[in-house]
């Protein structure tokens, strides 16, 4: 009789303490259908502009995890580079932006080049893009890959880790030279592929 005295008077604090974990699980994560986000720097400036058809938004980590999302990049206030993956996250404040998952990039500035990768980083405070696991450079020209890559925001020059391999097409068709090179350094303004050794002893500049 004892026992089930007991047991009832420990059984309110057992339901409450249940309802008050699951009112906590939902104050601190949160979905988001349609996310529609716009990201501005201090001085105003556009940076990124955020879409995603479903989100989770979690407040304990301030934490964004997001699926199927188009993420626009601005410079000057003006789109820059066009970014689909399947997953991404946001997080530490909104400044680092993380995707992965079929990763394409393209580029506002030459319509005809994409670069695709499993992951992409950015740390929204410096100008460099950060690109791993099967990066690939193409357009109709040339096709650069390498398993790292770095895409510099500020000098729109995609600099690829070594080992690099580097195609050029002949007659618009995939063949023609194949090159295998230390870094490769593709320019998007001015289309030119620039290869340097560790010990800069070898170079090689290519115009199209």
């Amino acid at each position: 009789m004892n026992r089930l005295y007991k047991l009832l008077l420990l059984l309110p604090l057992i339901i409450i303490g249940c309802k008050n974990k699951e009112i906590d699980e939902k104050y601190l994560s949160q979905s988001i259908n349609s996310l529609n986000m716009n990201i501005f720097s201090k001085e105003g400036e556009k940076l990124i502009s955020i879409k995603s058809p479903y989100s989770n938004y979690d407040k304990e980590t301030n934490k964004f995890d997001l699926k199927e999302t188009t993420i626009n990049l601005f410079k000057d206030n003006n789109l820059e580079y066009i970014i689909n993956s399947d997953n991404s996250k946001l997080s530490n404040n909104n400044k680092l932006l993380e995707l992965d998952g079929n990763v394409l990039v393209k580029t506002i500035i030459q319509e005809g080049d994409k670069l695709t990768a499993n992951s992409f980083t950015w740390n929204i405070q410096n100008s460099e893009y950060l690109l791993i696991g099967n990066v690939k450079f193409e357009n109709s020209l040339v096709t650069l890959s390498s398993n790292k890559a770095i895409l510099k925001k500020s000098t729109n020059i995609i600099e690829f880790f070594n080992p690099v391999k580097y195609k050029f097409k002949d007659n618009m068709k995939d063949s023609g030279y194949e090159i295998n090179s230390e870094n490769a350094y593709y320019n998007i303004d001015n289309k030119s592929v620039n290869f340097k050794s560790k010990e800069e002893r070898v170079r090689s500049k290519i115009y199209f």
